[in-house]
């Protein structure tokens, strides 16, 4: 008899909890309810008005800091370089085949660390150098060694592009040009902003 009771319960507790929820969720969408339409205010610009497009890639200019080549093909643009203040650097951008067939990505780029190479494809083998501190900067990894990089990498079909990242330890903040080398591809200076 108990069972049963706390049973009915505890089903009765789950329908009131989610009545509320439903309730709330509600009343979050609906609107003014005073019949009137808001329309912006004059004195702003329509761009104002709407608020920023995001793209694909959040502030990365249509301009590439650097484009470094690969073999079979394989073109890496670097679109931004973004000092954060956790204190690393966001390199991002985007990998593109550039030749007329399907190539497999180069498992090199993971580097040879057999902690990144267990976890699979990536950008895990990439590198920030400062030629000024003498100093070489591996891509982060996390506590079970996985890169903070884009991962998964396979087959890209001639002219398809992958957007890609991948995030460094900070170099000082009076470094601001660093050389990107990533493995199989040729090397790049970029600026890093922030």
């Amino acid at each position: 008899m108990s069972i049963r009771f706390t049973a009915k319960a505890r089903r009765g507790m789950v329908a009131l909890t989610l009545a509320a929820g439903l309730a709330l969720g509600v009343a979050g969408c609906g609107g003014g309810g005073d019949g009137e339409d808001k329309k912006p205010n004059s004195s702003t610009s329509p761009s104002e008005g709407r608020g920023s497009q995001p793209s694909a890639q959040e502030g990365q200019s249509d301009t590439p800091l650097a484009e470094v080549k690969g073999t079979e093909g394989l073109l890496l643009q670097i679109t931004s370089a973004t000092r954060d203040a956790g204190g690393f650097v966001t390199v991002s951008g985007n990998l593109k085949n550039d030749g007329a067939k399907s190539v497999v990505i180069p498992s090199q780029m993971s580097g040879d660390e057999t902690e990144v190479i267990k976890h699979g494809p990536s950008l895990g083998g990439a590198t920030l150098v400062d030629s000024k501190g003498k100093k070489r900067y591996y891509v982060l990894r996390d506590t079970d060694g996985r890169p903070l990089t884009t991962t998964g990498f396979g087959t890209l079909d001639a002219g398809q592009t992958l957007p890609v990242f991948m995030q460094f330890p900070a170099p000082p903040a009076s470094t601001t040009d660093v050389t990107l080398q990533v493995p199989t591809f040729s090397s790049g200076t970029i600026k890093i902003s922030g």
